[in-house]
C-alpha cells in the first residue's frame, strides 16, 4: 500500500504524537508498505533527520499557530495514496485534508487518529473552543475510520457525541512500544556517576516528556512544586533520599531550572542533558519509578507509561481518562488524584519504601507491555484497519 502519514510535528521533535507517527511509519515500512510522511518545515535543521525506510516531506508553512501550520500543498499532494492517515490535532493541516477529502471523496481513503482534546491556556482557549465546536466535528465526520488510543478517553472527550452517534466508525488502537529496545536491565554506572546518584541510598523518580509550551499539560510545574511534599513523605528517619530526574527538551527547560534553583532543590531535582532515542531506555532503567503528573485532559494516554512498563518499572500517573486505561491501579502502578500533592506523595512513598512492591509491579508492567503494546502486533492491527477500509 501507498500510505501518507500527516502530522503536525515529526522527528527530531520529541512528543507523543510525533513519536507515535514515527513508530507507525517505521513499522509499516518494515512490512513492505510505501510510506510518506507530510509535516511542516519549522526549522531548517529538521531536514537533518532522515529515514532510510520511508520518505519525509517537510512542507513550507503559510502561517503558523503553535505546533500547527497552514499547508495548502496538501490539497494536491494526496490523490495517489491508497490511505491518507491524519494525526489530529493539526491546526492548519487538518482543515486542508478535510477540504481535499470533500473535493475527492471517492479517491481519498481517510483515517484519522484522534490523539487528544485541545484545552489551551487563557489566550488560546477561545479559539480552541470555537474550533472544537464548529470545525473539529466536520473534520472527524469526513474520515472513513477514526482511531482512538482508548475508548475510555474518546467516550469522555470532545468527540463523545460523535462516538455515540456512529460507534462503528471508531476503533481503539493504542500506541506501541519496541520491546527489543525497552526492556529491564541494570542501572548504567556511567549515568549514575554523571548525575550524582548513589544507588544504595537514592530512590529515583523519572519524568520523560517535552518541556515546551505545547506540553504545559505534562505537569512539570506541579511536580516541582510538589517535591518538598514528596521528599518529606519519605520520612526524616527513612533510609533513602528522593531524587527526581527530568528527561526532556523544550523552550521552558531553563525556566523550570530557574524555579528549581530558587526553591533550593538543585541536586534533588536533576535535569538530564539531551538524550538520544538510542539511549532513552538506559534512563528508564535508572529509575525506581516513573511519574506522569499531567494536569488536564490534553494528556490522553502517556506513551512514557508503556515504555516504563516495558523496562519493568512501576508507574505513578494522574487519574485522567485514557491515562487510567493504561494502568491497573495497585497492580502495575498507582493512579493519583489530579493536582493533589498529598495523594501523589502517598503513592510515591508507598513504592519507594517497599522494594518488593516495586519489583512485583515492575514485573506486572512488563507482562502487560508484552501482551498488549508490542510494536509488531499493533502495527499489524493498523494494517488490518487499512485493508478493511480498502475492501469496503
Amino acid at each position: 500500500m501507498k500510505i501518507a502519514q500527516i502530522v503536525c510535528r515529526f522527528k527530531p521533535y520529541k512528543g507523543g504524537i510525533s513519536n507515535m507517527a514515527a513508530e507507525e511509519s517505521l513499522g509499516l515500512a518494515k512490512l513492505g508498505h510505501q510510506v510518506t510522511v507530510f509535516t511542516p518545515l519549522y526549522n531548517v535543521d529538521d531536514k537533518n533527520y532522515k529515514s532510510d525506510e520511508f520518505e519525509i516531506k517537510r512542507l513550507s508553512t503559510f502561517g503558523r499557530l503553535g505546533n500547527g501550520a497552514f499547508l495548502p500543498q496538501l490539497l494536491w499532494s494526496l490523490k495517489d495514496f491508497d490511505i491518507v492517515h491524519l494525526h489530529y490535532p493539526f491546526f492548519g493541516g487538518a482543515e486542508v485534508v478535510w477540504l481535499a477529502k470533500l473535493l475527492n471523496e471517492s479517491k481519498i481513503n481517510l483515517v484519522i487518529t484522534y490523539h487528544m482534546d485541545v484545552v489551551g491556556g487563557i489566550f488560546m482557549k477561545p479559539f480552541f473552543s470555537f474550533h472544537t465546536k464548529f470545525i473539529m466535528p466536520r473534520i472527524i465526520n469526513s474520515a472513513d475510520k477514526v482511531i482512538v488510543t482508548s475508548l475510555d478517553y474518546a467516550q469522555t472527550s470532545n468527540i463523545n457525541a460523535l462516538v455515540a452517534k456512529t460507534p462503528e466508525k471508531f476503533l481503539e488502537l493504542p500506541p506501541s512500544v519496541d520491546l527489543e529496545k525497552f526492556f529491564p536491565s541494570k542501572k548504567n554506572k556511567e549515568l549514575l556517576y554523571k548525575y550524582g546518584i548513589n544507588s544504595e541510598i537514592d530512590r529515583v523518580m523519572l519524568f520523560v516528556g517535552a518541556l515546551d509550551k505545547a506540553h504545559y499539560f505534562k505537569g512539570i510545574k506541579f511536580l516541582i512544586d510538589s517535591f518538598n511534599v514528596l521528599d518529606y513523605s519519605g520520612g526524616q528517619d527513612s533510609n533513602y533520599h528522593v531524587k527526581l530526574l527530568i528527561v526532556g527538551e523544550g523552550n521552558l527547560k531553563n525556566k523550570y531550572k530557574d524555579e528549581v534553583s530558587k526553591a533550593g532543590l538543585a541536586g534533588k531535582i536533576i535535569f538530564a542533558d539531551p538524550v538520544t532515542d538510542e539511549k532513552i531506555a538506559d534512563y528508564y532503567n535508572l529509575a525506581d519509578l516513573v511519574v506522569l503528573p499531567s494536569v488536564d485532559r490534553s494528556e490522553a494516554f502517556g506513551i512514557t507509561l508503556i515504555e516504563a512498563m516495558a523496562c519493568g518499572k512501576p508507574v505513578v500517573a494522574s487519574n485522567l481518562p485514557g491515562v487510567r486505561s493504561v494502568i491497573s491501579d495497585g497492580v502495575d502502578g498507582f493512579l493519583f488524584e489530579v493536582k493533589n500533592e498529598g495523594d501523589l506523595a502517598n503513592r510515591v512513598s508507598k513504592l519507594l519504601s517497599d522494594d518488593q512492591l516495586r519489583e512485583k509491579m515492575g514485573q506486572q508492567g512488563r507482562q502487560k507491555a508484552e501482551k498488549y503494546f508490542g510494536q509488531e502486533y499493533l502495527i499489524r492491527r493498523l494494517v488490518g484497519i487499512y485493508e478493511d477500509l480498502l475492501k469496503s
